[in-house]
C-alpha cells in the first residue's frame, strides 16, 4: 500500500481530533507558529501538516494530496515520496516567520504548501500524466496553481477579491512548490523538456480562455479546475 495513503488518512484523522479539541488548546499544540517552537513545542511542524483549519479546507486539499501524490511516489518510491513532503512542508512553515513575512504568533497549518512541492517535482518529471480527477495534465494543474498564487502575493488586485483570501498563505504555497524544483531537476534528465511542455501546456491554456473570454464577453480568473 503507498504511503501516500497513509498521508492523507493522517490529515483526516488529525483534522477529526483537533476539531473535537478546544481550539486554544490546539492553536498552542498542534498549529505551528515561530512561538510554539521557541517555547519548544517542536512536534507542531509535524501536527501542523496534517491538521486542517476546516472541512473545506480539508476536501480542497485531499485531492491535489491524492493525484500528485500518488503519481510522485510511484516514480520515486516511498522514501523519497515522504522526503519531499516533509521538507517542502517544514521549509514552508519556518521561512514566512523567519523572514518576517508572518509575526512570530501567526499560526499556520494543511498540507497545501507540502502538496505544491510534490506538484514541482511531477511537473518536471511527468508533466503530461493525465489527471481523470482534474481532467487535464498534472504538470498544467501545477502550473495553473502556482501562478494564481505567485500572483496574488505579488499583488491580489490583479485577480479581485473572489479569488483572495487573507487566511490563506499563499507565500507558503509559493516557497514549497519552489522547494520541489530542485527535488524535480535532480530526478528527471528530462526536467528542461518537461519544463517546457509545461509552459506550452499553459501557454495553450491561456489561449483557450482569451477565446473564450471574448466569446462570453467576460473574463475568465485562471482557476477554473
Amino acid at each position: 500500500m503507498r504511503v501516500n495513503w497513509f498521508l492523507i488518512l493522517g490529515c483526516v484523522l488529525a483534522s477529526l481530533y483537533a476539531w473535537q479539541q478546544d481550539p486554544n488548546w490546539a492553536d498552542q499544540n498542534l498549529v505551528f507558529s515561530l512561538n510554539n517552537l521557541l517555547a519548544g513545542r517542536v512536534w507542531t511542524l509535524v501536527t501542523a501538516l496534517f491538521v486542517h483549519a476546516s472541512v473545506a479546507h480539508l476536501l480542497g486539499n485531499m485531492p491535489f494530496l491524492f493525484v500528485f501524490g500518488n503519481t510522485l511516489e510511484k516514480m520515486i518510491g516511498r522514501d523519497n515520496h515522504l522526503l519531499v513532503f516533509f521538507i517542502g512542508g517544514f521549509t514552508s512553515f519556518l521561512l514566512p516567520p523567519l523572514l518576517g513575512i508572518y509575526s512570530p504568533d501567526t499560526g499556520m497549518l494543511g498540507a497545501s504548501a507540502a502538496i505544491f512541492t510534490l506538484a514541482a517535482c511531477v511537473m518536471l518529471m511527468s508533466p503530461l500524466k493525465f489527471s481523470w480527477l482534474f481532467l487535464a495534465p498534472q504538470g498544467l494543474v501545477a502550473i495553473i496553481y502556482f501562478t494564481l498564487n505567485a500572483i496574488i502575493v505579488t499583488d491580489p488586485s490583479i485577480l479581485g477579491q473572489r479569488l483572495f483570501d487573507p487566511s490563506v498563505a499563499y507565500i507558503a504555497h509559493v516557497i514549497g512548490f519552489t522547494v520541489g524544483i530542485p527535488f524535480g531537476i535532480a530526478w528527471s534528465q528530462k526536467w528542461k523538456k518537461n519544463l517546457l511542455i509545461t509552459l506550452g501546456l499553459f501557454g495553450l491554456y491561456l489561449i483557450i480562455l482569451f477565446v473564450l473570454a471574448s466569446i462570453f464577453g467576460s473574463p475568465l480568473p485562471f482557476g477554473v479546475f
